[in-house]
């Protein structure tokens, strides 16, 4: 019933009071909803977990809930890939051996207790899964295949119900699309989500204006960013709209106690800030290069692309490009042999194919002739400006300068949040608050156990925005948000 009246509220454009709104409904929020659903993981009888001192404590209480443990406490001592201690308790209680090529089974047997589910709403612009659905299907992912599934359901399995295998232990993001919308049919969990929604704002307000005064009044600055107003209960408003199957916008507004924000970061691509840049030919995502290989307007005879980066998005395009016969001319700032280049930290037997990109731009630069057809690499090299002649011009480590014929430039240095549905784009719930958030450089500041914003009470914050970039590591955020939430609602037993 409560589902009903939400999405009708929403429909009719003013929904007035809810307990949590998530946005962003990619692996983050998924796990949250599971979480709240009522799944409720236990340490599995007789289990024996490779670390000795997470064994100990976790046979201290087995008929706990780990979500009703003192997640702090289990997560002492951890080491590993992520620099939050839960996503690291979590990950290893699902796959306690991993990263030393084990394949122990996880240690948590999942319990669905009704009792214990809260009623949410999880807010996306696309069908579950996120930004998987925006990136190209055939896409390997970085990660191996089994560290992107999710709880109680491993990826593997669901592959192999679909008689295909992983290449090289790895899997196509059209694959891990498909897996996320289907793990929540599977778990039940589509009452939850409202796809097709765009959060247009998120702020505090107070509960008493809610009901006293109208939305024009609501709707007025009190002077803070977050119009906090310490002698009367707060509640978040949100608004937003969502996209009806006709195309219209319907605006909606809702009252929440609680935000999750798990928006992650593939929504802002970065710009290089130069000359030229917001001309119709340069482009700042892969999906461009896609679209123009479809249309026919480039290929083996065109002018070549500019693809400036050096991090995996860029080597994907090159890969692209290669095997759709492109030309390309390659840019980018560092050394080939700086070892903060990603190629110089990634083992070659897993990643033949970033291995290939990074023998490319080593043997093939413009000064060296090498065995790789319609490709020039560029180190130390960046963008002084575009033309509109599509004419770029490049600079080199030693100032000299030289113009390119190109047909299209693709800038993929990387990307950001968008969350400019926040005050002051969510800066002042930065670690730094002078500086825009980032999710390897500034992310939130959240409490390492709760995931709660330290600035904000009530405004959680998981994935990539808090600083966890890997699907394996963003499960132990929404525990530790689950676990704060439940103990809020007064759902966690004694």
């Amino acid at each position: 019933y409560i589902h009903c009246k939400i999405l009708n509220m929403l429909e009719n454009s003013h929904y007035k009071f809810f307990s949590i709104v998530f946005s962003g409904n990619g692996p983050s929020g998924i796990c949250l909803s599971y979480l709240l659903s009522g799944y409720t993981p236990y340490f599995k009888r007789h289990c024996l977990h490779p670390h000795p001192i997470l064994q100990r404590k976790l046979e201290e209480a087995p008929e706990v809930s780990v979500l009703d443990q003192d997640l702090e406490y289990l997560s002492e001592g951890l080491e590993g890939r992520s620099h939050n201690p839960v996503a690291l308790l979590f990950d290893t209680l699902q796959r306690p051996d991993t990263d030393f090529g084990g394949t122990a089974e996880s240690v948590l047997t999942w319990w669905h207790e009704p009792d214990r589910a809260i009623p949410h709403l999880v807010l996306g612009r696309n069908a579950p899964g996120g930004a998987w659905h925006s990136i190209e299907g055939s896409m390997i992912t970085l990660s191996r295949g089994e560290w992107m599934g999710l709880p109680d359901l491993p990826f593997k399995e669901w592959l192999k119900q679909k008689r295909r295998g992983l290449r090289n232990n790895r899997a196509t993001a059209e694959d891990i699309a498909q897996y996320y919308q289907h793990y929540v049919v599977k778990k039940g969990l589509q009452k939850n989500f409202k796809c097709g929604t765009v959060v247009t704002s998120v702020r505090k307000v107070s509960a008493e204006s809610i009901s006293n005064h109208t939305q024009k009044d609501l709707q007025e600055d009190s002077g803070s960013l977050w119009n906090s107003n310490e002698k009367s209960t707060e509640v978040f408003q949100v608004d937003g709209f969502f996209k009806t199957l006709e195309g219209d916008k319907e605006p909606f507004s809702i009252y929440a106690e609680n935000v999750v924000l798990a928006t992650g970061t593939y929504d802002n691509p970065t710009w290089l800030g130069v000359k030229g840049e917001n001309l119709s030919y340069v482009h700042h995502q892969l999906s461009a290069l896609e679209e123009a290989v479809k249309n026919n307007s480039v290929g083996i005879m065109s002018d070549p692309v500019l693809i400036v980066g050096a991090g995996l998005t860029a080597a994907d395009a090159i890969l692209f490009a290669h095997h759709c016969n492109v030309p390309v001319i390659h840019v980018f700032r560092r050394r080939v042999t700086d070892p903060g280049l990603i190629f110089n930290q990634l083992p070659k037997m897993m990643y033949p194919e970033y291995h290939k990109v990074h023998q490319m731009m080593k043997e093939q630069t413009a000064a060296c002739a090498g065995p790789y057809e319609h490709y020039i690499s560029l180190p130390e090299h960046h963008v002084l400006s575009f033309g509109k002649d599509r004419k770029c011009i490049l600079q080199d480590k030693n100032g000299c300068q030289k113009a390119y014929k190109i047909s299209m430039a693709l800038v993929l240095t990387g990307s950001n949040p968008n969350l400019s549905f926040l005050p002051n784009d969510g800066m002042d719930l930065a670690v730094d608050s002078e500086q825009p958030v980032n999710p390897k450089r500034n992310p939130i500041d959240v409490d390492p156990f709760t995931y709660e914003c330290t600035q904000e009470k009530g405004l959680y914050a998981l994935g990539p925005l808090a600083g966890d970039n890997f699907v394996r590591f963003v499960q132990g955020g929404a525990l530790a948000a689950a676990s704060s939430l439940l103990k809020k609602a007064n759902k966690n037993p004694p």
